[in-house]
C-alpha cells in the first residue's frame, strides 16, 4: 500500500513536532508503525550509552511485544539504531547482556522491565519517548501499579504517547496525569458506547474530525472526559459478522467442518483446556490445528505462532492471549467458539481478520442457550450480526464459512519439537530371531561371580 493509514496520517505530524499523543484506532490499522516510525525518527542521531536505552515502547504481553519488535526491526536498521525485547518467559541474563551492550529503544513488558530495573541492568534516566500500547488491557491484567511505577521513573519532559484500540475510564487518572496537553486522535467505523447517546456523539465527532484536537491542560477535567468519550472500540474495516445458530449436539460437527476449510482460521475460545482439548480433537479427524494460550511457555508459543504463520498449521485454536496484538497475514476467518463476555474483547478478536485493508469474516457459534447473550452483545459492540440457522453440511455454511467435511485421519500436531515428532511415529514390529530347529540355544551367557558349576550326575 502506498498511502498512510488514516492513523497513521493523524499521528505522525504530532509526534514528530514532539507532542504528547493519545490515540485510538481499529486493531490492525498500522498504530504500531503510527508511534514506532516518529519515535525513530526522533531518536536518530544520538547514541545511547549501555544500558541506558532513549526509547521505551510497554506492551502488555510477550507476543505483542515480540510483534512490534519484527515492525521495527528493518526501518530502525536502516537508520542505525538498536532495537531489544525485554519479556517475561525468555532468559533474562540474555536480556541483561543485550541492554548492557547498549540499545536505542527497550520494547518491554512492564513486568520483566521492573525485574530488570531492580537486577540494575537498565536505567529510564535518558528515556525521550515512551509510548504505552493497549494500555486499556494492562488495567484489565492488572498491570496499571507497575506501569505507573515505571512511568515515574521516566524523565518528566520525555514524550508520551499512548495507543489502543480502546481507550477507557480504567486509563482516566493515567492520561491525566502523565500526558500533557496530548494532541488526541480517534479513527473508528464503529463504537462501543456507554450509552446510545454518547455512541452517538463520538461517532458524529470521528466523521466529522478524524483528528481531534489537543485537550488542553486547563481543561484537565475535559481530558478525564475526552479519554472517556474514546472509550469505544473500533471495529476492524470490511468484516461480515454473522451469528451461526445451531443445535447444542451439532456444535462440535459445525466447528469441525468450519476449521477444515481453505485458508488461515482463528477460533477462539474460553479457556486454556478447551484451546487444548479443540486441537488435539480437529488434529483426530485430520485438521493441523494447533493450541495458543497463556499456560504455554514461550518457546511452546513460539512454535504455534510459526506453524500458524507459515501455513504448518492452518488452524490456530486460542484464549483471548491471542486476542490483541496477534498479526498474522490473511487470517481469512475467525470462529467465535465460545461467545467472549465483553464487547470489547468480541473486537479485538474480530481484529485479528481484516488487517491492513483486507476484508474478512467473523462468525459466532450460537446454541440456543446462548441466543440472548449474544444478541446482547452485539448490541453493545454495535455490530449487526446477519443470524443463520445452520447444521452440519448445510450449503449455507460452506457458503459463509468455506466449511467442508474433514478427511477422518488423525494427523501429528504440526508445531510439536522433532523428538516428540519422531516419539508420535509407530514403531515398528519387533520379530525374534528365529533359529533353526535342532540348534541348541548358545551358551555366551556370563555366570554371575562365585556361582558354583552344576555337575550332572
Amino acid at each position: 500500500m502506498d498511502s498512510a493509514f488514516p492513523i497513521q496520517a493523524a499521528v505522525i505530524p504530532d509526534i514528530l513536532a514532539g507532542r504528547d499523543v493519545l490515540g485510538r484506532a481499529a486493531t490492525g490499522s498500522g498504530k504500531t508503525l503510527a508511534f514506532g516510525l516518529p519515535m525513530l525518527v526522533r531518536l536518530f542521531g544520538a547514541p545511547s550509552v549501555p544500558k541506558r536505552p532513549r526509547g521505551l515502547i510497554l506492551a502488555p504481553t510477550r507476543e505483542l511485544a515480540i510483534q512490534i519488535e519484527a515492525a521495527l526491526d528493518e526501518p530502525a536498521l536502516s537508520l542505525g539504531l538498536r532495537l531489544a525485547t525485554a519479556v517475561g518467559g525468555l532468559p533474562i541474563k540474555k536480556q541483561e547482556e543485550r541492554l548492557a551492550r547498549g540499545v536505542d529503544v527497550v520494547i518491554a513488558t512492564p513486568g520483566r522491565l521492573t525485574d530488570l530495573l531492580g537486577r540494575k541492568a537498565v536505567q529510564l534516566a535518558d528515556i525521550r519517548v515512551v509510548t504505552v500500547d493497549e494500555a486499556d488491557h494492562m488495567a484489565e491484567l492488572g498491570f496499571l501499579p507497575q506501569l505507573t511505577a515505571l512511568l515515574n521513573k521516566v524523565p518528566d519532559d520525555a514524550q508520551q504517547l499512548l495507543f489502543s484500540a480502546t481507550l477507557d475510564e480504567s486509563i482516566d487518572g493515567l492520561t491525566q496525569k502523565y500526558l500533557r496537553e496530548p494532541a488526541t486522535h480517534a479513527i473508528a467505523t464503529a463504537v462501543v458506547a456507554a450509552d446510545a447517546e454518547a455512541g452517538t456523539a463520538a461517532t458524529e465527532a470521528n466523521s466529522a474530525a478524524p483528528s481531534t484536537g489537543a485537550a488542553t491542560q486547563s481543561g484537565a477535567d475535559s481530558l478525564g472526559s475526552e479519554a472517556s468519550r474514546m472509550g469505544k472500540v473500533a471495529a476492524g474495516p470490511d468484516i461480515a459478522h454473522y451469528a451461526l445458530h445451531v443445535r447444542r449436539p451439532d456444535k462440535r460437527a459445525v466447528v469441525s467442518e468450519i476449521a477444515a476449510r481453505q485458508g488461515r482460521t482463528l477460533l477462539f475460545v474460553r479457556t486454556q483446556h478447551g484451546a487444548d482439548k479443540l486441537a488435539r480433537k480437529l488434529r483426530e479427524i485430520g485438521i493441523g490445528a494447533v493450541a495458543l494460550h497463556g499456560g504455554k511457555a514461550q518457546n511452546q508459543r513460539n512454535r504455534m505462532l510459526a506453524a500458524f504463520a507459515d501455513g504448518t498449521a492452518p488452524v490456530l485454536v486460542a484464549t483471548d492471549v491471542a486476542a490483541r496484538g496477534l498479526h498474522i497475514d490473511d487470517v481469512s476467518l475467525v470462529v467465535h467458539v465460545d461467545p467472549p463476555a465483553d464487547p470489547k474483547d468480541y473486537l479485538h478478536r474480530t481484529g485479528r481478520t481484516a488487517r491492513a485493508g483486507a476484508s474478512g469474516t467473523v462468525v459466532t457459534i450460537v446454541t440456543p442457550d446462548d441466543r440472548e447473550e449474544a444478541a446482547r452483545l452485539a448490541e453493545r459492540a454495535s455490530v449487526t450480526l446477519t443470524d443463520v440457522e445452520v447444521r452440519p453440511g448445510d450449503r449455507t455454511l460452506t457458503e459463509i464459512t468455506g466449511a467442508r467435511r474433514p478427511s477422518g485421519r488423525p494427523i501429528a500436531d504440526p508445531a510439536a519439537p522433532p523428538a516428540q515428532a519422531q516419539k508420535a511415529e509407530p514403531e515398528q514390529p519387533r520379530f525374534r530371531q528365529q533359529r533353526p530347529r535342532g540348534e541348541s540355544r548358545p551358551h555366551n551367557k556370563k555366570r554371575k561371580p562365585g556361582a558354583a558349576r552344576r555337575s550332572s550326575r
